[in-house]
């Protein structure tokens, strides 16, 4: 056997337009021939996991959030597959691998310290974008039923010609600032939206979080830099800024929505500070 524990399949069912249970039909078979004792849970997971020693989870950047609140002091071996709409996270640890690849490689790779942070009371793992990123999300049901990519890119488009910049406060143990600005994101890894590339320089492992703010532009400017940051190209134009630091302290005038992983929250004050090497993945 490959192990005297099971490994635990943690499922987001409503991941994907249910793209997370054709996933897991797949990781199901590939595992019974294999004769690896597994578990799965839909939905309704366990509190306890004293019986496994891997957990894999299938679904989206959502899912991946919910499971590390759920689980925030997990020390076993995490396993991401592609399940949701965005699936930003898994690529930065998988690539553009298939699912077959990714089965034989995770039976064989060791598990490495991978970090996460903490923004007020919640952990995130990908990234928390507040203002317009939080504005974008609000419309979330445009983007699951266009998929990731191009439901989130056909938000943002809209909102494009009618966002007003919002103003921040900025304290951090590197930086400090204020003004009114486009974006404002924070980020632990390098995409977000199912393919922008935001962050592009951010690592999973460094210890260190990515603060990437744009200024106030105009809407010709705003269309014509879209695709630039789209691809990730963006860092050295004189209007953004990107520094990286382990804590951020981010003040608004007013409660703003925020994506946090793809989740939305709202708060006035975000306190962000990194959580090194937290969690464990097979990548």
């Amino acid at each position: 056997m490959y192990t005297e524990k099971k490994i635990g399949i943690f499922v987001n069912g409503l991941a994907g337009k249910s793209k997370a249970l054709k996933v897991l039909e797949s990781i199901a078979t590939f595992l019974k021939e294999k004769n690896i004792l597994h578990a799965v849970y839909i939905n309704a997971w366990p509190k306890i996991y004293d019986d496994i020693s891997e957990a894999w989870i299938v679904g989206g950047d959502g899912t991946l959030n919910y499971f590390i609140n759920y689980f925030p002091d997990i020390k076993i071996p995490l396993v991401l597959f592609k399940g949701g709409t965005g699936n930003d996270f898994a690529w930065k640890l998988y690539g553009d691998i298939s699912l077959a690849e990714q089965l034989e490689l995770v039976l064989k790779a060791e598990a490495k310290p991978v970090d996460a942070a903490r923004c007020n009371d919640a952990l995130f793992i990908n990234g928390v974008g507040i203002g317009f990123d939080g504005e974008v999300l609000e419309s979330i049901n445009t983007i699951r039923l266009f998929g990731g990519h191009l439901g989130y890119l056909m938000i943002v488009l809209k909102k494009i010609f009618t966002f007003k910049e919002y103003f921040f406060k900025i304290k951090s143990d590197v930086f400090s600032g204020s003004d009114k600005y486009l974006l404002l994101m924070i980020s632990n890894s390098s995409r977000t939206g199912g393919g922008f590339h935001v962050s592009p320089l951010a690592s999973i492992t460094d210890g260190l979080l990515n603060l990437i703010t744009c200024e106030k532009l105009s809407i010709i400017k705003r269309l014509r830099y879209l695709p630039v940051i789209e691809k990730g190209k963006h860092l050295q134009l004189p209007f953004i800024k990107h520094v990286t630091g382990k804590s951020f302290v981010i003040e608004c005038e007013q409660e703003l929505p925020a994506q946090l992983d793809g989740e939305l929250i709202r708060a006035k004050t975000f306190n962000i500070e990194i959580q090194a090497g937290l969690f464990l993945f097979k990548y």
